[in-house]
């Protein structure tokens, strides 16, 4: 019966340059399944974070009310797209007179629309997404190219293995270590690929979710708005939900 070959000998008795794809992997493999961990928690938490949010926020009917607590809680993309669309009607409003009738307001409205505030949300959506996608690329580079440099080591190891057989070595036994190590370079690197494209994937979708959730709270957003502004302008209204 045939010596059993121990992986972790292999790799020790492997080629320098075999060692340096094994090494390069493993390193690519600990970047992979860091950022795979970071990116779980991070959208966990800015998931719950929303749902927190939107909890909030349909519990309230105070605009300015809503703006100023919002500055005490934890950041979440919906969060983001009520301040900064907000802080653009604000502006808008600011723009027109604080001493102005609130017929003005409804009229600058009807006339020009929201293209101003979905303007704003969408800068606040697009800033989300930089953030949700951060290190993203750097989860498809390593899935992308693991196999391929584990490929590179497998086509060493067989060349070394080819170079023993041309100096007259026919034994099985002596050349079948590198032989091994090339297979095993193989099974590194796709042992570092498929996480990282599984999980790469995984968040992408996650993203797409998001992403629509962010385009319907933006419509949520201006809807309310369009309430507002039509109550504030209607006569004998009992006041404004802005000051």
């Amino acid at each position: 019966m045939g010596t059993k070959l121990d992986i972790i000998q292999i790799i020790l008795n492997s080629g320098l340059v075999v060692k340096f794809v094994l090494c390069l992997l493993i390193l690519f493999s600990i970047i992979s399944w860091a950022i795979i961990l970071k990116k779980r928690k991070e959208l966990n938490t800015l998931i719950d974070a929303n749902d927190d949010w939107l909890t909030f926020y349909r519990s309230n009917v105070n605009l300015n009310d809503i703006f100023i607590k919002s500055k005490e809680m934890p950041y979440s993309p919906f969060l983001n797209i009520f301040q900064k669309g907000h802080e653009e009607f604000i502006k808008i409003r600011d723009s027109i007179g604080k001493g102005s009738s609130k017929e003005l307001l409804y009229e600058h409205f009807s006339s020009f629309g929201f293209t101003s505030i979905e303007r704003a949300l969408r800068r606040a959506i697009n800033d989300s997404n930089e953030r949700m996608s951060s290190a993203l690329s750097t989860l498809a580079s390593i899935g992308s190219a693991a196999p391929f440099i584990g490929l590179f080591g497998t086509v060493w190891g067989i060349i070394d293995a080819f170079v023993g057989l041309s100096e007259g070595i026919t034994s099985l036994d002596a050349v079948a270590p590198g032989i091994a190590e090339a297979l095993v370079a193989t099974a590194i690197g796709l042992a570092t690929a498929i996480p990282a494209v599984f999980f790469y994937n995984h968040f992408n979708n996650l993203n797409e979710k998001l992403n629509l959730e962010m385009d319907s709270y933006g419509q949520e957003f201006i809807n309310m708005l369009e309430r507002l502004v039509i109550k504030t302008s209607t006569p004998g209204s009992s006041g404004t939900h802005v000051k």
